[in-house]
């Protein structure tokens, strides 16, 4: 792995996860009770044993940036090192004008690391992967570049994934970025194969595409949109197919999940749940690495009038579960869930109090959010608009489905 870089684009704003995303950016809202976005790709490369990673940042990077000092530093061996880079303007008066553009303007690091290989992967999906493996298959095809992809539903692709068509061999012989109407995979009709946004370049193909990708005045610098539609008809691009993935200890390894949405983000975490949870966050041969603070272990208590119940669900520590009711729900750091409190399909992100006989159902609550004793949210679709519009626009958001979510800090009920 000595001759493979990674690097990780982390610079994603997430208007569509907003309120989430006011004071963060993407990559580094918090997931799975203990997690962020990024530290499952982060995860992927360590366990991987590729040790070379540059985090490419821009966008209210400030807890990103603190999360990768206070869980991911390297020391102790040669040549590793997980080192954030923030946008710098170092070619131009301008922010990163996109995915190519990101890499381009980096491309001094690249070559002060003199690559083979060079991965340049997403920061916001949930799965796992062993990108060695993904490796393996670019290198025994000697592919100029290697894509991962993953078979969807058609009618879930529409808009949202760069779309590919691949011949007999996994050679790529089509591409089309975010199509309305995406081409399906002819022996399988109403699924397509879709780009993970996940590609492995030999590094020197990389820096040429990249050089004279800048130097067209009327690209959008950006990979799905310009470099991959360029290369493949010239090149040896091949397509990785994801659903091949093996991890040690996991019979089924082929769960991915884009949570650019309210609802997919929601999903994803009930998603984590129940006996048979579609994501595993269990594995001990897959470990996964995190920012853990100096908290006690959760902590469940009976009152004088209510037994804590607790079911289905992911609680962190530092929780405090005094003769609440928690079904099907994921709990960060620190959340307070008081006497009688029923908390149902939830997601709380951390440093939450739920009051003393509230009800919250389908909500994500940010961090620091309060819910007043008697409070009720998520019951009545109606009474919740009503509560949203009480704040300014953004702060409450209910998705099309029906989540709610709740911006940082807001006290309701009180």
């Amino acid at each position: 792995m000595s001759g493979v870089l990674a690097m990780i684009l982390a610079g994603g704003e997430g208007t569509r996860l907003m309120p989430l995303t006011e004071s963060r950016s993407k990559p580094a809202v918090p997931f799975g009770g203990s997690y962020r976005l990024i530290d499952f790709v982060l995860n992927n490369f360590v366990n991987s044993g590729i040790l070379k990673i540059f985090v490419i940042t821009q966008y209210k990077s400030q807890s990103l940036m603190m999360h990768l000092k206070n869980g991911w530093q390297v020391s102790g061996i040669p040549g590793a090192f997980i080192d954030s880079l923030p946008a710098q303007m170092r070619v131009s008066k301008e922010w990163y004008q996109g995915t190519a553009d990101a890499i381009y303007q980096n491309l001094t690091f690249i070559r002060d690391q003199f690559p083979d290989h060079v991965c340049v992967f997403g920061s916001d999906n949930i799965y796992k992967m062993d990108v060695r493996q993904m490796l393996h298959y670019h290198n025994s095809k000697e592919a100029e570049l290697t894509v991962a992809a993953i078979k969807m539903k058609s009618e879930d692709v529409a808009g949202k994934f760069g779309v590919i068509e691949v011949d007999n061999n996994g050679c790529m012989i089509g591409f089309e970025e975010k199509p309305s109407h995406p081409k399906e995979i002819p022996s399988e009709p109403g699924y397509s194969l879709v780009s993970m946004g996940n590609y492995i370049f030999k590094a020197d193909v990389l820096i040429n595409e990249l050089v004279a990708d800048q130097q067209d005045s009327s690209s959008s610098h950006d990979f799905g949109k310009d470099i991959i539609p360029k290369l493949f008809p010239r090149g040896k691009v091949f397509v990785y197919d994801f659903s091949s993935a093996k991890i040690a200890g996991e019979a089924d390894s082929a769960y991915w999940r884009d949570v650019g949405s309210v609802d997919s983000f929601w999903e994803a975490h009930m998603d984590l749940l129940g006996n048979y949870a579609k994501f595993n966050l269990h594995n001990p041969k897959w470990a996964l690495h995190t920012y853990y603070p100096p908290l006690p272990p959760a902590n469940f208590v009976d009152t004088d009038d209510n037994e804590s119940h607790v079911s289905m669900s992911l609680i962190s520590a530092g929780c405090e579960i005094n003769g609440a009711t928690i079904n099907k729900s994921v709990l960060g750091f620190r959340c307070i869930a008081n006497d009688g409190a029923n908390v149902e399909g939830c997601v709380l992100i951390g440093d939450n109090t739920i009051g003393k006989g509230a009800k919250v159902k389908n909500v994500i609550l940010d961090r620091y959010v309060e819910i007043a004793p008697g409070f009720t949210i998520g019951y009545d679709l109606e009474e919740d608009k009503k509560l949203a519009a009480q704040y300014k626009k953004g702060k409450i958001n209910i998705s099309d489905n029906g989540i709610i979510v709740v911006g940082k800090g807001l006290r309701l009920g009180y």
